[in-house]
C-alpha cells in the first residue's frame, strides 16, 4: 500500500501553513532608557495583545550609551531616552528613520526600601546617621543621575553628600543598589517609585522640580529602521489612549495628545 502524500495535497498544506501565520508579523530591538523598564513593559504587553504577531524585545539602559551605541551601528530599531537631547543629536547627523518625538517629562524622587523617605528631605541626606551611603544614576552618561546632581547643589547639599554618594550605570541599577541595602537612600525615578516591587518596599518624596532642568525625554525611529513598518506602528501607539494612560500610571508627566487628523 502506497502511503505517501500526494504532491497536491502538500502543497494545499503548505499554503494554509502560510495563511494560517499572522499577517504582517514584524520583529523590533528597542533601546529604552531605564525608568522606563516598568512602564514600557507595559506598553508593549498591551500593544502585542493586539497584534499578537508581532516580536518586540527591549533593552533597557543609560541613555548616554545608548547614544553612543546607536551612533556606532547598534541593532536597535527605537530609541527611548531620558534626555530628549541625545536623538535630536541623532537627528542632526542623520542617524534617526523619524522626526523626534517627546513622550514624556521625568520626576526624580528621594526613595528608600528600609527607612521612611516620604519623611526625608535633601538636607537629611548628609546629616542623617542612618543614612551612609546615597545612590544616584551615573550623571557622566545617566540623565536621571545629572539631575540628582543638579537638585543637590541647587539645594547646597552637595558638598555634605558627595562623600556618600554611590553610582549607579543607569536608574534601575541605581533602584537596585538601595533595594538590595547596599545604600540606605536613592534620587531614582517617580516612575521606579511607583512600580508595586517598590513602592511596597518604601515610601518616596517627589523632588521639587524646580531645583533641575526637566528631565524632558523624546523618542525616534532610528535611521536602520526608516522601513520597517513595525517600527512606525510601535511610535504611533505610543500617543495613543492605552499607551498614555499606561505612562500617566508610571508618574510621567506627558505632552499634549496629538490632535486627530
Amino acid at each position: 500500500m502506497d502511503y505517501r502524500i500526494p504532491r497536491s495535497w502538500l502543497a494545499l498544506l503548505a499554503s494554509a501553513l502560510l495563511f494560517s501565520l499572522p499577517a504582517h508579523a514584524g520583529k523590533i530591538t528597542i533601546a529604552a532608557a531605564a525608568d522606563l523598564k516598568f512602564a514600557l513593559d507595559d506598553v508593549v504587553a498591551a500593544y502585542q495583545q493586539v497584534h499578537q504577531g508581532d516580536e518586540i524585545n527591549v533593552v533597557y539602559g543609560s541613555s548616554g550609551k545608548f547614544h553612543t551605541q546607536v551612533r556606532q551601528g547598534a541593532p536597535y530599531d527605537l530609541f527611548f531616552s531620558a534626555d530628549i537631547s541625545y536623538p535630536r543629536l541623532l537627528e542632526q547627523v542623520g542617524q534617526a528613520g523619524s522626526p523626534v518625538v517627546p513622550y514624556a517629562v521625568g520626576r526624580i524622587v528621594l526613595w528608600s526600601a528600609t527607612l521612611d523617605a516620604s519623611a526625608l528631605r535633601l538636607e537629611d541626606l548628609a546629616n542623617d546617621k542612618r543614612i551612609r551611603h546615597v545612590a544616584i544614576a551615573n550623571p557622566k552618561h545617566a540623565p536621571y543621575g545629572m539631575r540628582a546632581v543638579e537638585a543637590l547643589q541647587a539645594s547646597g547639599q552637595y558638598q555634605g553628600v558627595e562623600p556618600k554618594l554611590v553610582y549607579g550605570e543607569n536608574i534601575a541599577h541605581t533602584a537596585q543598589f538601595v533595594d538590595s541595602g547596599n545604600a540606605q537612600v536613592g534620587i531614582i525615578a517617580l516612575a521606579l517609585a511607583l512600580n508595586p516591587e517598590l513602592s511596597a518596599k518604601g515610601g518616596y518624596w517627589l523632588i521639587p522640580d524646580q531645583l533641575h532642568a526637566p528631565l524632558e525625554q523624546g523618542f525616534i525611529v532610528t535611521k536602520r529602521a526608516e522601513k520597517n513598518d513595525l517600527a512606525h506602528n510601535f511610535a504611533a501607539y505610543m500617543s495613543s489612549p492605552a499607551a498614555r494612560a499606561v505612562m500617566t500610571r508610571y508618574g510621567f508627566v506627558l505632552p499634549e495628545a496629538p490632535t486627530p487628523q
